[in-house]
């Protein structure tokens, strides 16, 4: 929907991989970047420069916020399928107490299969939504649950062992598959014993049509049918996830007892509030003082948030960010949120669907402290929240790029072959080792602080009138407002680049991404799938075949190898200005029909004979397709004589196995019930 630009808009920062493993911090000394490699997944770390700067109230509010982020991991888990935290208890079981030779094919197989759960959260790939295949044999995995104590066996065993290794058995956790009905045939455990008709049913008969200011229906809810009836199951104290929710409430409050000023702490107590009571009006009073609290360095998100993982892009997946502000980058964001009318004022979409006034956009870049939850191995580069359409309109909304993580993927991509290999053309290697850096910042920047806000509903159109679709679209309207604007005079104007010709480097690789080398993520065979790769695809295929008369955009044969070429970059900023239009018309119109029609058309199916070049040229190079990160631990240092904390201390050196472990060991408040 309208917030995180999640895993995908990491876009070719992220699928260069890394070749360096190491990066000078600040005090010249090395800092190891790369932690583990398994299957098509990297996991790094990332620095948190500036905290020792921050006072010691600050770390202190850092630290629980950070504590209460991390306490809501079970609840992602068990969001994203029923068995998963079954079964991830049992496989660490198996793994911590295996005494067979740990170098055995089996055994490497089955650490490989639990380090893939680990960073998906789950059964399912945290990207392709495909459920993962065991490489070890059933054989040894009956022995190994046949080592444990009876304690320490799941009570379903019989689900457990089907859902590993029945690949028929909730193969995709979320189905966009037009056509079928989209709950029954998805994995996530966000419905139960209802189809989607009767879902869109139960939520039309709810909804208000004539409320301007509606709640974030579904929000917090599981649906499911009890007694024949369809009825919510709310997320809060008391309902479900109560444990954990309980333990997250108890840490929120003892932030509160370090907030920064009146402001963050009603934010903090508003937040609370709402997870004592599921109530989405309160969520919505949340919302609206924390889009307010512009004044405090330290902040936060901690809820349920992005909704890309149901199928119909209702529920949110629960997440968690805490960062703090930097405080020399932020100019860049500050000098584009000042000038969001200019922005809109000019848009190339119909002066109907513009606002007349932008209220209260404000931009800052972070240093992010912790990622937690649906953020968490693999996060993402920037945030624009809230999602709700009234209270950014009335209130404004907060844009971020988080710059200590895409500097972390920028600084680890140098060398590793990519441009060589897709790029032939010298000048425009040239022109992206100069520019791709500060054009991906501006169009995370532009993408969150303004596409995301710009624009407006028509008065009566449903929010969720997109549907399944509203996800691709929303991406595909952000990304193209910043496409659009990064060729603009305007940036050179306020500072912002110092070349007319930077946007050529991120409209190439922008270009080359969405039509070739983001199919290294799809397996032979399937479709485009994730809400931000099909918007990727779509923004590319739809200018590829509007401008092919002209030649805007062609593919170029050399040596066997394809490649993109751009011919010409003004007439391809055009056609992104009018997608836009379209794409916003559609949006503000809420026509579903049109929607869908340009999804399916453009931004699903893959050509076979390209994917394959792409996948084989991809191999030569050994590069992850994906990335994630472990966190920094935070640890308390006390006066060794009044046992007072006097300090925080950042610890860089936990692997990825032990943070896991850790993490299911000391914040697991649903396991545990």
């Amino acid at each position: 929907m309208t917030a995180i630009l999640k895993k995908a808009l990491m876009g070719a920062a992220l699928s260069m991989g890394i070749t360096t493993t190491a990066m000078a911090d600040n005090n010249n000394s090395k800092f190891n970047y790369v932690v583990d490699r398994f299957a098509d997944v990297e996991v790094l770390r990332y620095k948190v420069p500036g905290f020792e700067d921050l006072s010691l109230k600050q770390k202190m509010l850092i630290y629980y916020l950070t504590e209460a982020a991390i306490t809501g991991r079970d609840i992602l888990w068990d969001q994203n399928n029923r068995y998963n935290l079954q079964l991830r208890q049992l496989l660490e079981n198996i793994y911590t107490s295996y005494s067979g030779d740990r170098n055995s094919a089996d055994f490497k197989a089955f650490e490989k299969y639990l380090k893939q759960v680990w960073f998906a959260n789950g059964i399912h790939h945290h990207y392709s939504m495909d459920k993962f295949t065991p490489e070890f044999s059933r054989e040894f995995f009956d022995k190994c649950v046949a080592t444990l104590p009876a304690s320490k066996r799941p009570a379903d065993m019989d689900g457990i062992s089907r859902v590993v290794f029945d690949p028929g058995f909730m193969p995709k956790k979320v189905n966009q598959a037009e056509g079928a009905d989209l709950i029954v045939t998805s994995a996530t455990n966000l419905y139960e014993g209802v189809t989607q008709k009767e879902v869109e049913d139960y939520y039309a008969a709810i909804k208000d049509t004539t409320d301007v200011t509606p709640v974030s229906y579904g929000l917090n809810a599981r649906v499911v049918k009890k007694d024949g009836k369809v009825v919510e199951q709310i997320y809060k104290i008391g309902g479900l996830y109560s444990p954990a929710i309980s333990r997250i409430v108890e840490l929120l409050g003892k932030a509160a007892e370090y907030a920064e000023n009146d402001k963050q702490r009603a934010v903090i107590e508003k937040l609370i509030e709402y997870y004592a009571t599921g109530s989405l009006k309160a969520f919505d009073d949340y919302s609206i003082l924390w889009v307010g609290d512009t004044g405090s360095q330290v902040d936060f998100i901690n809820g349920f948030i992005e909704s890309y993982d149901d199928p119909l892009g209702m529920t949110g997946n629960w997440e968690s960010i805490v960062n703090f502000k930097n405080l020399d980058a932020s100019h860049r964001t500050e000098v584009i949120s000042e000038n969001a009318q200019w922005f809109e004022s000019n848009s190339p979409v119909d002066p109907r669907f513009r606002k007349p006034e932008v209220k209260g956009v404000t931009a800052k870049v972070i240093t992010a402290a912790i990622l937690a939850g649906d953020s968490y191995p693999s996060t993402p580069i920037g945030i624009n929240l809230p999602n709700a359409n009234w209270i950014r309109a009335a209130h404004g909304s907060k844009s971020v790029t988080i710059e200590n993580i895409t500097q972390a993927y920028d600084e680890a991509a140098h060398g590793n072959g990519f441009n060589d290999e897709f790029v032939p053309d010298a000048a425009m290697r040239e022109l992206m080792d100069k520019y791709l850096f500060i054009t991906d910042n501006l169009h995370t920047d532009l993408h969150e602080c303004l596409g995301h806000a710009s624009g407006r509903l028509l008065p009566g159109v449903d929010p969720d009138a997109l549907k399944a679709h509203g996800s691709t679209l929303e991406e595909a309207r952000a990304d193209l407002f910043a496409l659009y604007y990064l060729a603009d005079p305007k940036l050179l104007e306020l500072g912002l680049i110092d070349s007319p010709e930077a946007y050529k480097a991120q409209y190439y690789k922008y270009i080359l991404n969405g039509l070739m080398t983001q199919l290294m993520r799809i397996e032979p065979g399937k479709d485009v799938e994730e809400a931000h790769m099909r918007n990727r695809k779509l923004i590319s295929e739809w200018a590829l075949e509007k401008g092919a008369a002209d030649k805007v955009i062609e593919y170029e044969v050399k040596d066997g190898k394809t490649y993109i070429k751009i011919n010409d970059y003004p007439r391809l900023r055009e056609l992104f200005g009018e997608l836009l239009g379209e794409i916003q018309r559609i949006k503000s119109e809420g026509d579903y029909e049109a929607g869908r029609d340009l999804v399916e058309r453009y931004a699903v199916k893959v050509d076979p004979k390209l994917h394959k070049e792409v996948l084989d040229r991809y191999a030569h190079l050994d590069i992850a397709p994906y990335k994630g990160f472990v966190n920094p631990v935070y640890k308390p240092v006390t006066d060794a004589k009044t046992g007072e904390i006097i300090d925080i201390a950042v610890d860089y050196t936990e692997e990825y196995i032990p943070q896991m472990l850790r993490y299911s060991h000391d914040y697991s408040p649903l396991t545990k019930e």
